[in-house]
This record gives structure tokens, sequence and C-alpha cells, in this order.
């Protein structure tokens, strides 16, 4: 068993229907929700001009190899409504593993931790509310750190 570390977060339709779908399924298929962080309205990041994001990081406890969890997650973004468009546009929703436990992958298909995940706040906030403790395997600076470190400017606001 892992400590999975993701990021859900949806811009289209009904953002908060979207989330709570996709995280019901993650723990029908993919394993225990252990922790959930508030619920966050972000800015888009990369392609700018679209509708602002919920987003939200999850913790959950899962036996599924991170290649597997992969495949899984695909397939729930899929039965949530996502549809293939441009990259970082908008999405009905997007899971992205953060980290598996300390392990470090990289492959064409995934790499963990997260590539970009130091460098976005939207990620660090709602992952220090969760585990500000975590130490980041590669950087090896715990996700308090990197938020105060991070250079992302855009807005990110607590929902909940």
């Amino acid at each position: 068993m892992a400590d999975v570390y993701l990021l859900l977060g949806s811009n289209e339709n009904d953002r908060l229907k979207n989330l709570e779908r996709a995280c019901k399924l993650i723990e029908l298929k993919c394993g225990k929700v252990l922790k959930q962080s508030a619920l966050y309205e972000t800015e888009a990041w990369g392609l700018k001009e679209q509708n602002s994001f919920l987003n939200q990081a999850v913790m959950i406890e899962s036996s599924l190899a991170p290649a597997e969890l992969l495949t899984l997650l695909k397939t729930i973004e899929k039965k949530v409504g996502r549809v293939e468009t441009v990259k970082w546009g908008p999405r009905v929703i997007d899971i992205d593993i953060l980290f598996y436990g300390n392990e470090i992958t990289e492959s064409e298909e995934l790499q963990i931790p997260h590539p970009f995940l130091h460098q976005r706040k939207f990620t660090l906030e709602p992952l220090n509310e969760i585990e500000p403790r975590f130490i980041h395997p590669v950087l090896q600076k715990n996700i308090r750190v990197l938020l105060k470190e991070c250079s992302d400017t855009s807005l990110v606001k607590k929902l909940n």
C-alpha cells in the first residue's frame, strides 16, 4: 500500500459535481480516500484565456502500481466527461498524480513526482493544507517550504 497524492481540477460544466464524481470513482476503483483539501478557485495556468478552475488535493491509500493507477485515472477522466483538446486547455476533469509515496518514476507516460508541482501555486496550496510536512523525494523540501519558495503569482482562493 502506498500513500498517493492527487490533484483534481475542473473548469467546464458543473465543476463541483465533476470533482465529486471523480472522487467517488477514485475511491471505488483506485483506493481509499484518506484526506481531501478544501476546494480552491484558481486561475488557469499555462493557457490563461479560459474559465477558472476548481482544484482539490486528495490523498488515497492504494495497492495499485503507478502505471496501473494512471490507466484507471485516465478511464475515470473519460467517464466523468473529459475529452482531449489542446495542452493545458479547458477540461471537465483533470486528475494528476503528484506523489506516489516516495517513489520516483520517469517514463514517457508518467513522471512522479509531478514535474511542475513545485512551480504551481494551485497545486501547492491544497497540498499544503492536507500534508505540509511531506518531503518532495527529488527536491528534498517539504510542501510548506516549496509553497513559500514558489514564484507563481496566480490567484488561488480557498472556498470552504
